[in-house]
């Protein structure tokens, strides 16, 4: 075989990895916990080649006679990141965690990154992009500061309004945090910057730089 496609569901974990204690997950299970909570799931195709088969999940019962292969894999690379599975599902096993940034980027960071982009910046907590966008978008709108922040993955994210800082300038931007993202302690996996009036996020350059715009501070409307 020289070409297999893989598609990936993300946040549909199906079974509870042994570490979750390590990253304040005990408890998680995305399918059999929203299963359970919605009083059952009706994937039928999915049930066909086997899901039920993989745990109790509500409505999706066991296959005696499945039209795939099915399996529940525990991840070797240490780390929760999004990226790192992605990785690992291609063959490339971690030996480090990617870093993560709970109480923000160092100033050292930053500093360097307002200088390179000529901008000064605010926020940069960990925090929810629609949350930080009600937070500081009317005083990103005013002071044309874009606003940084970052998550429990390992992720650098910019919000901006596209009126005020362009499309282009955006790219620019991104490409300087990751260039300046780098190992052995700031080896985020991603730079993400948000904007609305997109209808995915989108991988731009090819080094996991996305992007999102919002268009009024008040009015921000998740992606799709």
């Amino acid at each position: 075989m020289s070409r297999a496609i893989c598609i990936v569901l993300d946040s549909a974990g199906v079974a509870p990895m042994p570490d979750q204690a390590k990253y304040g997950d005990v408890g998680a299970c995305t399918i059999p916990n929203i299963a359970k909570a919605s009083n059952g799931i009706n994937l039928p195709n999915m049930q066909k080649m086997g899901l039920g088969n993989l745990n109790d999940i509500v409505g999706c019962p066991k296959e005696k006679n499945t039209i795939g292969s099915y399996g529940v894999m525990i991840e070797l690379s240490p780390g929760k990141d999004t990226t790192t599975g992605h990785w690992e599902m291609m063959g490339y096993k971690l030996e480090n965690p990617l870093p993560v940034f709970p109480d923000g980027f160092p100033k050292e960071f930053m500093d360097k990154f307002e200088a390179a982009i000529g901008r000064k910046c605010i926020g940069n907590y960990a925090a929810s992009g629609t949350e930080i966008i009600k937070e500081l978008g009317d005083e990103h709108v005013k002071t044309g500061k874009p606003i940084v922040y970052t998550s429990a993955d390992s992720v650098f994210q910019i919000a901006a309004h596209e009126e005020v800082i362009p499309l282009q300038e955006l790219y620019r931007i991104c490409q300087i945090a990751r260039d300046l993202l780098q190992p052995p302690t700031l080896g985020a996996a991603r730079a993400v910057n948000i904007q609305e009036h997109q209808t995915a996020m989108i991988s731009v350059l090819l080094r996991r730089i996305t992007f999102l715009t919002f268009s009024r501070a008040r009015e921000f409307q998740p992606m799709v």
